[in-house]
């Protein structure tokens, strides 16, 4: 598995957003998950609104059962940082391995949304309004043939009957052969 896929596998969504948590950065970054928090606290107002960290709530935890700590618990909440949040971390920890891991980590958020940008709903309602267009276009050209030919087939049968009612109404009055046997004339 690759570095990219590894990052990708650590992206959680959480309250509607995508987020690395705590211990996963600090683990890829090589430093304490106490460290990273330190650091963060200390530059909190980097931090500051849920689009870039929030703190997960004790349900939050428990429902999504991430790790725990080798005190057989979690003694803090872990921090969930947004990809904000992960590109503001680099302005903390600056050592090079922090750099080079956030490169990392905004390619994987980048290569998330892509993804995700590709399978949308919305993506494919766009294609599904497309060809729904291109049907009713196709329609709307074999009904304006239908009705055409239907245009043609009235005028000719008008004309038919036009003609049918000319010949009924004039008669020529041109005098009948007899039918039979003619007698001669004496």
């Amino acid at each position: 598995m690759n570095k990219l896929q590894l990052i990708h596998n650590k992206i959680y969504e959480i309250r509607g957003q995508r987020v690395m948590l705590d211990y996963d950065l600090a683990e890829m970054y090589g430093v304490d998950t106490a460290q990273l928090k330190r650091a963060v606290r200390r530059n909190i107002e980097r931090f500051e609104g849920e689009d870039f960290m929030f703190e997960l709530t004790k349900e939050e935890h428990l429902r999504c059962q991430f790790g725990i700590s080798s005190h057989g618990g979690i003694r803090y909440m872990p921090f969930a940082f947004t990809e904000l949040g992960v590109a503001m971390l680099s302005s903390v920890l600056r050592s090079a391995t922090a750099i080079e891991i956030n490169r990392g980590i905004m390619r994987a958020f980048v290569a998330v949304r892509q993804m995700i940008a590709e399978n949308s709903p919305l993506n494919r309602l766009s294609v599904l309004e497309r060809n729904f267009a291109e049907l009713k276009q196709d329609l709307e050209e074999i009904f304006a043939d239908y009705n055409d030919i239907n245009e043609d087939t009235r005028a000719q049968i008008e004309a038919i009957n036009t003609s049918l009612a000319e010949l009924q109404s004039n008669p020529k009055e041109k005098p009948r052969r007899p039918v039979g046997f003619i007698k001669p004339k004496e």
